[in-house]
């Protein structure tokens, strides 16, 4: 039977890596991937990224463009389904992609996808999350705790460090583009995490980092894409 993933985006602003390398991965490993968005709209991805951040660098790699050029030919991501359509037991894996811009709002704060994702965590599907992807996790409160499904998880996702520094290179010409809020993202993680430890930071940034705990597959920005979604599809192979 072939396996299903779900790829949830807000309507602009998603990281163009962290969606269309883990979508090839994904085409390739021959899965199904179906995409949704909050109403049904076509997704973009955040422009700079395909043309270059600032004076025409931090923007996505020549093979992640290449692959965002064949995914917007793609039907299933031409034609989402709404957030509220999302059922997690037709689905394998849910993937929670990032992206910093203020678009990504949208998608990181719905109560929504919220909810649809704490599903998949009592179904015990597989669940990936990559750097700001794993707010939408963060935010996710387990009625029956009172707790974020990510209490008493080791993951990763992106590091105040990464953070920091993609703002202290651009501040000064794009402003707050870097943060999407006014707490970086590592900080809010940690907050609803059972230790501080918890939150692994991975050695070099330039050297691929993924986290694996049970069921969830985090990873901390678009340097680790490919190895993220190589587990992802690893662990679908063998199965929780």
């Amino acid at each position: 039977m072939t396996k299903q993933v779900i790829i949830p985006l807000p309507d602009r602003d998603f990281d163009t890596t962290e969606v269309a390398i883990p979508w090839k991965h994904f085409v390739e490993a021959g899965m199904q991937v179906t995409f949704s968005t909050e109403a049904g709209q076509t997704g973009q991805t955040d422009p700079r990224l395909l043309t270059g951040v600032i004076f025409g660098q931090l923007g996505a790699k020549s093979d992640a463009i290449a692959a965002y050029r064949e995914l917007e030919k793609d039907e299933p991501f031409r034609h989402p389904i709404p957030y509220e359509s999302i059922d997690p037991q037709e689905y394998d894996v849910l993937l929670l992609p990032g992206g910093h811009a203020k678009g990504m709002r949208q998608y990181l704060g719905s109560k929504v996808l919220q909810n649809k994702a704490l599903e998949f965590f009592k179904h015990d599907k597989v669940v990936g999350a990559i750097c700001h992807g794993v707010l939408v996790l963060a935010r996710t409160i387990d009625p029956e705790t009172g707790r974020s499904v990510l209490y008493g998880r080791k993951l990763t996702g992106l590091t105040k460090r990464l953070e920091r520094a993609g703002y202290y290179l651009t501040f000064w010409r794009l402003g707050d583009y870097y943060r999407t809020y006014p707490e970086y993202v590592e900080d809010e993680t940690v907050n609803v995490l059972k230790e501080r430890s918890d939150f692994l930071h991975g050695g070099s940034i330039s050297k691929p980092f993924v986290v694996e705990d049970g069921n969830l597959i985090t990873a901390r920005y678009p340097a680790d894409a490919h190895l993220f979604a190589q587990k992802l599809v690893e662990r679908v192979k063998i199965g929780v």
